[in-house]
C-alpha cells in the first residue's frame, strides 16, 4: 500500500525527528489524548521511537509520514506489541499535522503500517483505539479496512478517563487478499 500512487511514504523514525514529534504535540492534535506532552515526556517518547524503529525482533515498528510529490514530513504512525484481552496483537497509532489533515494521508500512512505489521508475521491483529469523539481517526479505520468491535474506557495518559473505539483488522487476511 506504500506504493507509487500513495500520497505517502513511511520511513522509519530516526534521531532528526524530534522537531516533528514536537510539531505534532499540538494542543489541538493531543486534544483527544490528554493534551500536550512536556518537552522532557517528549524527548523520552522520542527515544522510545527510536529504540523501536532500531529493534528487529518485532517489537514493532515508529515512522514519519512523508507527503509525496512535496517530500514534507507531516505526521507520525508506528505499531507495537501490546496484549489485548490476554490476546498479543499490534496496535497502531498516528499523528497528522493540521494543515494535512482531510487529503487522504492518515489513511495512506495507515494502510502502508499494517502492511508493515503484517510482513512481521507475528502477530494476527492490528488495533486500533481512537477517542470515540474522535471523528476523524475513528473514519480512518473504517477506510482502512478495520473492523469496529465496540467501544472501551482506558486511562490514557493515567489519570485521564478515555471512551475508546475498538477497531481490528486481521493481518493474515489482509496478507492474503
Amino acid at each position: 500500500m506504500d506504493s507509487d500512487v500513495s500520497p505517502v511514504r513511511i520511513e522509519p523514525w530516526s534521531e532528526r525527528d524530534l522537531p516533528l514529534l514536537r510539531a505534532v504535540n499540538a494542543p489541538a492534535l493531543m486534544e483527544h489524548l490528554g493534551g500536550p506532552e512536556t518537552d522532557e515526556q517528549l524527548v523520552k517518547r522520542h527515544q522510545r521511537y527510536v529504540d523501536l524503529s532500531a529493534d528487529r525482533t518485532g517489537a514493532g515498528r515508529m515512522f514519519r509520514i512523508v507527503l509525496r510529490p512535496e517530500e514534507v514530513p507531516v505526521g507520525v504512525i508506528g505499531f507495537w506489541e501490546q496484549t489485548w484481552d490476554g490476546t498479543r496483537v499490534y496496535e497502531t497509532g498516528w499523528t497528522v499535522l493540521g494543515g494535512f489533515q482531510g487529503r487522504g494521508v492518515a489513511t495512506a500512512a495507515t494502510r502502508a503500517v499494517a502492511e508493515r505489521a503484517g510482513e512481521a508475521r507475528k502477530h494476527r491483529h492490528l488495533l486500533a483505539f481512537p477517542s470515540v469523539g474522535n471523528g476523524a481517526s475513528n473514519a480512518v479505520c473504517r477506510k482502512a479496512g478495520f473492523e469496529l468491535l465496540g467501544e472501551r474506557e482506558f486511562e490514557y495518559p493515567p489519570g485521564n478517563p478515555l471512551l475508546t473505539n475498538v477497531w481490528r483488522l486481521d493481518l493474515e487476511a489482509a496478507r492474503r487478499s
